[in-house]
């Protein structure tokens, strides 16, 4: 987050209106709903940890214990087991979507 002054940015007739409002302080002006990303969508982090889930999820399935991919992930067995959850519901729910 960048600071700009507000004399800097604003018409002059905006910027009277907020002095009569805040003078002096920082304000923050969020961007609209609609131009804001969700968490770790600009960075990939969202991306990676989709790809890392699945393959967490592949290994279980394929016959790996919690334990080893404890170790093989460096997760605790709560987070392993979590991960396993969530991507079961999600194979199941797209799975019974594709099926009508």
């Amino acid at each position: 987050m960048n600071y700009k002054n507000g004399k800097d940015v604003l018409p002059p007739s905006l910027l009277k209106e907020l002095q009569s409002y805040i003078q002096g302080e920082l304000i923050y002006i969020p961007k609209p709903q609609e131009q804001r990303a969700a968490w770790g969508e600009k960075s990939g982090s969202r991306e990676q940890l989709t790809i890392r889930n699945q393959e967490i999820y592949r290994c279980f399935t394929d016959g790996s214990t919690v334990t080893e991919l404890e170790r093989k992930f460096h997760l605790s067995g709560e987070s392993i087991r979590k991960i396993i959850v969530k991507m079961r519901h999600h194979k199941q729910t797209s799975s019974a979507q594709g099926a009508y």
